[in-house]
């Protein structure tokens, strides 16, 4: 019998070198559940074609960059398998199943996908694919049995949609999937350096990957508070995007950082020097994993293709259970 609490199915998209609100939302999260959860990691490279299904050259390259920083981060593959969705095919077969049981004005409504349908001004022009990605997304957490999903809050209506297939299917055919929860991290969003959504695209990320020089001048660029324009003048911390990260990583000198901003007596330069050491020093670990796997990449390449094996024992197991419930061949 398995000891821990229950299982745990999270994922990303591979998009190439992670960023730190990646970390913040998610894998500083997922490295804490491991330890009490049973975790699977999946590299959502099916969901990649939902927005770029025009250009897939990079996808392999971007999965081996991610799964290194899920790896730097603390991710233990001997605790965590980690797998390419793409490569356990029963993913495709219960989404197809699933697309049954539900009706496209429930998958518009979906505000998360309409955002991105705006986002992308893709109005009149969005793919089956992509309307139906939820759909997929509630596969890939259900044939694992998932009892937890760790989330952004931008993520919860899929898990809703997830809870409502899962009803669905076990009132048509009998008992077979849990109903999982959603679990938001405490600090769930952190912003890009210009206060923004970060997103690598908008060009306001600090990578994993950075190295210091790089990682200082993204952070004296930083957006602060537009009405403190020289020392003296008095902050605002509660709209500064400096103090947002000092909050994250530098939190034992928050209190006197918030005081000396909103007296004036910090200024902003020394305020975004004080974080740059505080993030260097935070990355530095994730720079030297990074620089032995690129020259282990064999060793990634492996911990994918065990972690596929032990995914699809138990994938090939609940499509077994949906076969006899829907009394499928």
């Amino acid at each position: 019998m398995n000891e821990k609490k229950g299982r745990i199915l999270s994922g990303m998209r591979p998009t190439g070198k992670l960023h730190l609100g990646n970390y913040v939302g998610a894998l500083e999260n997922w490295v804490k559940l491991q330890e009490e959860y049973e975790n699977y990691h999946l590299v959502a490279d099916w969901h990649v074609l939902t927005t770029q299904c025009e250009d897939t050259e990079n996808i392999g390259n971007d999965t081996i960059d991610m799964v290194i920083d899920w790896i730097g981060a603390g991710i233990d593959p001997r605790k965590s398998p980690m797998f390419a969705q793409s490569n356990i095919k029963e993913h495709a077969e219960l989404h197809l199943l699933f697309s049954m049981l539900v009706t496209v004005p429930r998958l518009e409504r979906n505000p998360t996908v309409k955002e991105q349908i705006k986002d992308l001004h893709l109005e009149g022009k969005v793919s089956y694919g992509h309307l139906g990605y939820p759909v997929l997304q509630a596969a890939d957490i259900l044939i694992y049995k998932a009892d937890l999903v760790p989330v952004g809050e931008d993520q919860l209506p899929h898990v809703e949609l997830t809870r409502e297939i899962a009803r669905r299917f076990n009132y048509l055919y009998g008992d077979v999937f849990p109903e999982p929860d959603a679990k938001l991290t405490a600090f769930s969003r952190l912003p890009g350096t210009d206060g923004k959504r970060m997103s690598k695209s908008a060009g306001n990320v600090i990578l994993l990957s950075d190295e210091p020089e790089v990682i200082s001048k993204k952070i004296m660029s930083a957006i602060t508070d537009p009405e403190k324009i020289r020392k003296g003048d008095p902050g605002k911390p509660e709209i500064c995007t400096v103090y947002t990260y000092h909050t994250k990583f530098n939190s034992e000198e928050c209190n006197g950082i918030e005081r000396d901003c909103r007296s004036g007596k910090l200024g902003c330069v020394e305020c975004k020097k004080r974080l740059s050491k505080k993030v260097i020093d935070f990355l530095e670990p994730f720079r030297k994993n990074r620089a032995y796997y690129l020259e282990h990449i064999d060793e990634i390449k492996d911990i994918l293709l065990d972690g596929e094996k032990r995914a699809r024992e138990v994938a090939s197991k609940t499509m077994d259970d949906v076969h006899r419930a829907m009394k499928l061949g």
